[in-house]
């Protein structure tokens, strides 16, 4: 019986871990978590917050996920999507999604992330 999802993993060219930390941490804010020393010279770089975490692995024969992608729920969708836009990120809202706002943007290597929040009232 499946009862969680543990993680979601995206894909990153090699040499973009500072990229990707710049982008997760600095602007997304979530947390670098430190990888299992096995897997550490694999690359990459792990981020979390809460119960949520994103992994991004190094892939030699990278191509970014233009439509895979995980749907990450915010709150306060309007100051998220400012502050994704502040930093240059692409912001494309969608109203598709009955009982809920969303936007999509990508990260510094051109994956696909979806962020939204339930609409309520």
């Amino acid at each position: 019986m499946i009862t969680a999802v543990d993680h979601v993993q995206l894909a990153a060219p090699p040499g973009s871990e500072d990229a990707l930390r710049a982008f997760y941490v600095d602007v997304l804010g979530l947390t670098e978590i430190a990888k299992p020393e096995a897997l550490a010279a694999r690359g990459g770089c792990w981020f979390g917050t809460g119960t949520v975490q994103l992994h991004l692995g190094i892939e030699e024969d990278f191509r970014a996920a233009r439509k895979a992608h995980p749907g990450l729920r915010v709150t306060d969708i309007d100051a998220y999507a400012a502050r994704l836009a502040a930093h240059g990120a692409p912001v494309e809202w969608d109203d598709n999604l009955p009982g809920h706002r969303r936007f999509h943007s990508q990260d510094p290597v051109g994956n696909r992330l979806e962020f939204l929040e339930p609409v309520t009232g």
